[in-house]
């Protein structure tokens, strides 16, 4: 590690101390996990210290016992709507989510933790303990046949905004595939909220050859069939890992 690194890691350590962040939490004290959030903040202290101290506030709400219990959610796996993939050809966990099987959620809490879950699953998908090679991962939003019934703002800004607020530098890529008209206005606000770096990351694929472009990146091994692959849709709660979830 460089010095200026770890100056600054060491600077934000204090930070936190002082800002009364519990050294109980299971990720205080991971150096890489610090890491990541002073790299999504330029490496400064005191920006990545708030930003970590938000993220463990919300992590308290949103899994109090370290991970979410997929009983919480239970009623957001009967849509099918996220696929959870085999790694990308480099090594980047994949997850697919199909937005015309999404519905405005009447449990907000719920919806929430289920975003949290899906996020936390497909990372830890790509930790070596599972045969991974990376936990930057990369995710398919599909648009395809999504309807007015399909389109929920507040649902699509929460998913984004975890990936921003709380999941700093986990992010590879994200391809949008096939927007429909009645999304571009719900995107421009979601974009105008969204900070560089994870704009930089967004792909939109609307014709054949940025989906070819799409496959080779991807790999079609990982991919399902239904998009240029040959491997089948897993539903995410169908996928089994060995060192996960993890508890507190």
């Amino acid at each position: 590690m460089e010095n200026k690194a770890e100056m600054a890691l060491a600077q934000m350590r204090d930070l936190l101390q002082n800002m009364g962040s519990s050294s109980q939490s299971s990720y205080y004290g991971d150096d890489e996990t610090l890491l990541r959030f002073l790299r999504a903040k330029s490496m400064s202290p005191e920006k990545a210290a708030k930003m970590f101290a938000d993220w463990e506030k919300w992590r308290v709400e949103i899994a109090p016992s370290g991970s979410v219990d997929e009983a919480e959610i239970a009623a957001e796996f009967e849509a099918r709507k996220a696929y959870l993939q085999r790694p990308t050809k480099d090594g980047h966990p994949l997850v697919i989510l199909q937005a015309c099987k999404h519905f405005a959620p009447k449990d907000q809490l719920q919806f929430k933790k289920f975003v949290a879950y899906m996020l936390d699953k497909t990372i830890a998908s790509g930790a070596k303990e599972e045969g991974g090679g990376s936990e930057k991962m990369v995710v398919i939003i599909d648009l395809q046949h999504l309807g007015l019934k399909n389109l929920d703002a507040n649902g699509f800004l929460i998913g984004f905004q975890y990936l921003q607020s709380y999941y700093p530098e986990q992010l590879e890529k994200l391809y949008i595939l096939s927007m429909p008209w009645i999304f571009i206005g719900i995107w421009k606000m979601i974009s105008a909220f969204l900070e560089k770096a994870i704009l930089e990351k967004v792909v939109i694929v609307n014709n054949d050859a940025q989906k070819k472009e799409m496959i080779k990146e991807i790999g079609e091994e990982a991919l399902p069939e239904d998009y240029g692959g040959l491997a089948q849709l897993t539903p995410i709660q169908d996928v089994k890992l060995s060192h996960w979830p993890t508890k507190n």
